[in-house]
């Protein structure tokens, strides 16, 4: 019996939707000694930005997880894209940094919904391969933020104006959700989802909060996100303090790591949809201890490198995977609910664990973010092997 393949229709909206995503996580970096500089704020004031976009994406990607199945996913979609839109409307028309931080709470309520939505429905609705794409276009995303914003700016135009093309294109892609609310109804099962064509009834609330397997999961996004960013954020200071590189070389082997995670889900994706989710995740989550353990070693910058590239490859398919194969873990009835508590999990795990790596190394040595990546590269392993051990719950109803 084949299966059918997703909606061309709705498969192209759940990338565009991920690479809404990623831009303006690109837009701030560039933009922000402009918009400090015409705030009359100092640099630290980022901060705030950050603290209240992070605050309601998490607030956002739990409470997604519990009313998908009151407000159904596209309704969800188009909502939470449309309050994306008007919050970059406010970045691009705001007169100081305190609305700033106001549009940057609004944001991170759209875009936590946004991510919690669509990865619960590709769950369900998409094989390994489409599930490793949609997460690339997310990338694809962060890499276009700053070429947008530099564009803006090297034409003259004021960073505001960066934010409002994005805010156009965050309205057009609402308008899109709202006119196939409809279409999003039901989930067509691709290679590797679940089976069913719609979601099951959902369980009640105490008794997905009962269950390890949840709980297991949301621990395991939360590290394996704190791999992934510790990785990218602190491997510039080691290369450079630590291993000897120049700024430029490794500014350039800092940005083949993210590449790499690109890269891997591109051809991940096809590999997963072959041998199966599961075989890949065992091999990735062993690739990127491997890599970790390339870093920890008091070897040559190349060595380094090596291993940051093969954390990054390694490490490409874990998050889609993981979310994937959640129903396996937990069972239809929790699926979606367990999906919006891993979400927020996973912008927790990437706004403490690096944060901590970060005091680590400043009060000891930088050589020291090895082995850090080797131990919770460990600990991922272990919780994804406690999780998966343990029977999917049954279904309600």
């Amino acid at each position: 019996m084949s299966i059918p393949a997703p909606r061309p229709a709705l498969l192209l909206l759940a990338y565009l939707a991920f690479v809404s995503l990623g831009l303006p996580d690109g837009l701030l970096g560039v933009g922000w000694p402009s918009i400090r500089a015409d705030f009359d704020v100092p640099t630290e004031a980022v901060g705030l930005v950050l603290t209240a976009g992070t605050a309601g994406y998490l607030t956002s990607s739990v409470a997604a997880g519990f009313t998908l199945a009151r407000l159904g996913v596209g309704r969800l979609l188009a909502g939470s894209t449309l309050l994306a839109s008007v919050a970059l409307t406010g970045y691009a028309l705001t007169p100081g940094l305190a609305l700033m931080v106001g549009c940057a709470l609004v944001l991170g309520l759209g875009s936590g919904a946004i991510d919690s939505g669509l990865n619960a429905y590709a769950a369900g609705a998409f094989g390994p391969r489409h599930m490793n794409w949609m997460h690339a276009f997310f990338g694809l995303g962060v890499a276009l933020g700053p070429l947008i914003m530099t564009g803006a700016l090297g034409v003259g135009l004021s960073w505001r104006w960066g934010y409002g093309l994005v805010a156009v294109a965050q309205l057009a892609l609402a308008v899109a959700f709202a006119l196939t609310v409809r279409a999003w109804r039901d989930r067509v099962p691709g290679k590797g989802a679940r089976t069913d064509a719609a979601a099951p009834p959902a369980a009640p609330v105490r008794e997905t909060l009962r269950l390890p397997a949840v709980w297991l999961g949301v621990l395991a996004f939360a590290v394996y996100v704190a791999v992934e960013v510790a990785a990218g954020l602190w491997a510039f200071l080691l290369l450079t303090e630590g291993r000897g590189l120049g700024a430029a070389v490794a500014g350039v082997c800092v940005s083949g790591y993210w590449g790499s995670l690109f890269v891997g889900r591109v051809v991940q994706g096809l590999v997963a949809e072959r041998l199966g989710a599961a075989v890949v995740l065992r091999g990735s989550l062993a690739g990127m201890a491997v890599g970790a353990l390339l870093v920890a070693l008091p070897a040559p910058a190349w060595v380094a490198v090596a291993g940051l590239f093969v954390v990054g490859f390694a490490a490409a398919p874990v998050f889609p995977l993981l979310t994937l194969t959640t129903v396996e873990r937990v069972g239809a009835a929790h699926a979606d609910r367990t999906i919006g508590l891993q979400i927020g999990a996973a912008g927790l795990g990437a706004a403490l664990v690096p944060a901590g790596v970060g005091v680590l190394l400043g009060n000891t040595s930088v050589e020291l973010l090895g082995p850090s990546l080797v131990v919770l590269s460990l600990a991922l392993i272990a919780l994804y092997a406690a999780g998966a051990r343990r029977p999917a719950a049954p279904a309600a109803g």
